[in-house]
């Protein structure tokens, strides 16, 4: 079967694809060939030793590094197409009428000041994200870093019939983004990785620009910087609510790897899901050092060898087989990778309505430097579960909040069933049941316990 690989390259290049994303694409492909489906199974890992785990509580947070070698790299690729969106999420408005593209760019340019450094800021974008993203950002001429682009754009993988692992034809549905784990690919292929090195940048801090939280920390900097670590990633403690998420393992020869959901054999998911053992997640909040990663890249004709994931679709009743890989994998690929235990305060995305309304709400505060905290006493965030029927998209949460958000300061978790508005002075405290049979509106008033309308 591997002969059909001809097929696939005839219809990258058609596509102008560079080199490196079909050597990318051959190696997977040759992998599903061999019969690979990327599993990682229970028996060949365990659960991460404490002398790879680092607590962020106990950084040094009065040391202070040069952030001259620091540059931001945000992943702003997605749709919001859970939210039933069809632009990209990051326009979205988050605090004061300002979207998640002016407060990254801000948290950016208040830091740039603070500390007198020049901390580029990257955007990796797709051809869906990239006009409206550099429409934003003209308003903030500033940002650009001289030498380097605004953004980089995201690649494509050809889709694969899973019947005989031909090439999938279709008029608009041939081809899928090979995941957020091609970052590292697309610096080298774009040149932005020659020039952060011929600028003195040394390490990148590479996130989701759907968390605000997420902001380039300068004692995490130091710690890399002090203790030559290659690769770090954040990790927080699994809650009831993280366990269909990947979790972090590690192989018996001490190398931290990812798992992720897909990689797991359905046979396994219970203890894939049991966050008593796999205690922690990836936040996708990601820090590396750029030689290393220049020189791992230079192994592996322009890519990263990252775990397999291979997804399996269904379009126009064809089953089919899309390639991808995770950012976060890369932690094992990097020989004394670590894995930065913090709290929820770093880790605070938009993937559904419940969470951009807990976002928009006094749960979370925009300080004066544009970072987003949790409200004052505040561990995690409001455990928000809402009625599909009526808030699953951003047009309806919008329609339901459109006089006000209700205060979820105090509130530990609140769950809404029916098709239930909020007007002013709205207060949810504890946890919190709303059932409506019909629409309703409510108005002032302190809401401690179930109410059922």
């Amino acid at each position: 079967m591997n002969s059909q690989i001809t097929e696939f390259e005839k219809k990258m290049e058609a596509e102008k694809l560079d080199r490196s994303v079909k050597d990318a694409f051959k190696y997977y492909y040759d992998l599903v060939c061999s019969g690979s489906s990327g599993q990682i199974r229970e028996k060949d890992i365990t659960t991460p030793k404490e002398e790879n785990l680092v607590r962020y509580s106990e950084l040094d947070k009065k040391n202070q590094p040069d952030m001259n070698k620091l540059a931001v790299v945000k992943l702003n690729g997605g749709l919001g197409t859970s939210m039933g969106l069809d632009k990209a999420k990051s326009l979205l408005p988050v605090k004061d009428s300002l979207t998640f593209l002016d407060i990254i760019t801000k948290q950016i340019l208040v830091q740039r000041e603070l500390t007198g450094s020049a901390i580029p800021l990257i955007f990796l974008n797709s051809f869906n994200t990239r006009e409206d993203t550099l429409s934003i950002l003209q308003q903030y001429p500033q940002i650009k870093t001289e030498k380097l682009p605004l953004d980089m754009m995201q690649n494509k993988f050809p889709k694969i019939k899973q019947s005989d692992l031909s090439v999938f034809q279709h008029p608009s549905k041939a081809w899928n983004p090979p995941g957020h784990g091609e970052v590292y690919a697309v610096l080298q292929q774009s040149g932005v990785l020659d020039i952060l090195l011929e600028l003195g940048i040394e390490y990148a801090f590479i996130s989701n620009s759907d968390n605000l939280s997420a902001t380039a920390d300068p004692a995490i900097l130091a710690y890399l910087i002090d203790n030559e670590i290659p690769f770090l990633m954040e990790v927080c403690n699994r809650e009831e609510s993280d366990k269909k998420g990947g979790h972090l393992a590690q192989t018996p020869d001490g190398q931290l790897i990812l798992r992720e959901v897909a990689q797991c054999p359905n046979s396994e998911l219970a203890e894939f899901q049991n966050i008593q053992k796999y205690k922690y997640f990836n936040t996708n909040n990601l820090w590396i050092n750029l030689p290393i990663l220049k020189k791992k890249l230079t192994e592996h004709k322009n890519f990263l060898p990252l775990p397999l994931i291979l997804n399996s679709k269904s379009v126009d009743d064809t089953d089919v087989y899309q390639i991808e890989t995770a950012m976060g994998a890369a932690i094992s690929v990097f020989e004394a990778a670590k894995a930065l235990v913090v709290d929820r305060s770093r880790f605070a995305p938009v993937k559904k309505s419940s969470d951009l309304l807990a976002l928009w709400s006094d749960a979370y505060q925009l300080q004066e430097d544009f970072s987003i905290k949790l409200a004052q006493q505040r561990k995690s965030p409001p455990d928000i579960n809402l009625d599909d029927r009526y808030y699953k998209t951003y047009e309806q949460l919008q329609e339901r909040c459109r006089v006000a958000v209700p205060s979820l300061k105090q509130c530990d978790s609140l769950t809404i069933e029916g098709d239930v508005h909020f007007g002013k002075g709205v207060v949810i405290k504890g946890r919190v049941r709303i059932k409506a049979a019909t629409r309703v509106v409510l108005s002032a008033r302190e809401i401690s316990e179930d109410l059922i309308l």
